[in-house]
């Protein structure tokens, strides 16, 4: 499987001169590009091949005075370019005729010097290369500082160089990595993603929110309003703009760190893991929105599938219309409703429930129950008694 590895750049002053070029030179051919194919779909003509878009946009391009600067960077870097381009195309088209999956996707727009993320990116046709001192060395940008927090496990099929709006520099490796599967364990867990607590797991552990957004919002108001009272177009907006974007960038980069460590441990722990399919852009909607966002269920459900492909583990998702709170986990008596206020609730049977304990034991005992499936069980078995071995007996992003 394919894994992506970031380290920090840190470029010289002039380096940046030159990273600045490459991500003008890829904007602009994404741009003229993406014109040519607009253009010739107003008027009726035939789609552009990308073939010929490449000697248009590229290779006829630097022989003019307008475009003379395209050769002041790596070819590759303006190929992939168009390479983003096509594949914003074919997103869009297959999204039309129904062959990808999830919501409409927008065709492609024109890309902004302003964009707060800029990237290119380099194939090993651009012969980009490490160094025996640990630099990253760019065709036509030099040797770049890189800060190694680990070594990486391959040679890397390509690396892209982005620079956030934070106005950091990294480098973002594609390396092929073979499965390392751990040891086999016996625990297996359901998970119960929530607001009050980050995560309620089926043996009854419970993962506290750090609510990071909440925690930063204080400063993040004070900066937003120094923003708020600067010029617009000058150097004090600009570095006002810079400071809100670094804290942004720290209040996400704890979150993610607070994600890989939680979910590495799970994945260590357990066999297999199952969750809910949450509807994080429905529920992002609502007054729970900043909450929602702040936890970053999808983020972690994702990191919690690709760990467990990696090292050799089950991970299932439960249908998100699945009954997990309503649902007793001892008797399968399915209550008529569930307000969000009820914490803690008791079944008629007798069995006094924490509502997100409960749902993490019914999703456990969903998910073992798909999991059946294959040989030919059913796939949600009605209400009925709970095996005595497992958990319960039924059941994104913040």
């Amino acid at each position: 499987m394919q894994l992506r590895y970031n380290f920090r750049l840190y470029p010289t002053p002039r380096q940046r001169q030159a990273l600045a070029r490459a991500f003008g030179c890829a904007r602009m051919v994404f741009n003229d590009a993406l014109r040519i194919r607009q253009e010739a779909r107003e008027n009726g003509l035939p789609y552009v091949s990308d073939g010929d878009l490449s000697k248009r946009v590229i290779t006829e391009a630097k022989k003019t005075p307008e475009r003379a600067w395209l050769g002041e960077v790596s070819a590759v870097v303006l190929q992939q370019a168009l390479a983003d381009l096509n594949t914003a195309y074919r997103n869009f088209f297959d999204s039309i005729n129904g062959k990808r999956k999830g919501p409409k996707i927008a065709p492609p727009r024109f890309r902004s010097r302003k964009d707060n993320r800029q990237a290119i990116r380099f194939t090993k046709n651009a012969r980009f290369s490490i160094t025996t001192g640990g630099k990253l060395r760019l065709p036509k940008i030099g040797d770049v500082p890189v800060r190694w927090s680990r070594p990486l496990p391959a040679d890397p099929s390509s690396v892209t160089v982005v620079k956030d709006a934070a106005g950091r520099y990294f480098a973002s490796f594609v390396v092929e990595v073979a499965q390392q599967p751990l040891s086999q364990v016996a625990p297996e867990a359901g998970i119960d993603l929530g607001l009050s607590a980050f995560a309620v797991l089926s043996n009854g552990r419970k993962i506290d929110s750090p609510r990071f957004l909440r925690r930063a919002e204080k400063k993040l108001k004070r900066l937003q309003r120094a923003l708020s009272r600067t010029a617009k177009g000058s150097n004090n907006r600009a570095k006002a703009r810079l400071a809100v974007a670094r804290q942004h960038a720290k209040v996400a980069d704890a979150r993610r760190e607070f994600h890989h460590q939680e979910s590495t441990k799970l994945i260590r722990e357990n066999q297999a893991i199952y969750v809910e399919d949450l509807a994080v852009a429905g529920l992002a909607r609502t007054r729970l929105a900043k909450s929602v966002h702040d936890a970053g269920w999808s983020a972690f459900a994702g990191m919690l599938e690709y760990k467990a492909r990696l090292y050799g583990r089950v991970f299932h998702r439960i249908d998100r219309w699945f009954p997990s709170s309503k649902l007793c986990s001892q008797c399968g008596t399915l209550a008529e409703s569930m307000p969000l206020n009820v914490r803690e609730w008791t079944c008629p049977c007798g069995a006094v429930h924490d509502r997100d304990v409960n749902a993490a034991k019914n999703i456990l005992a969903a998910g073992r129950a798909e999991r059946l499936n294959a040989c030919g069980a059913q796939v949600r078995p009605g209400p009925g008694l709970a095996q005595r071995e497992e958990a319960g007996s039924l059941r994104g992003a913040a």
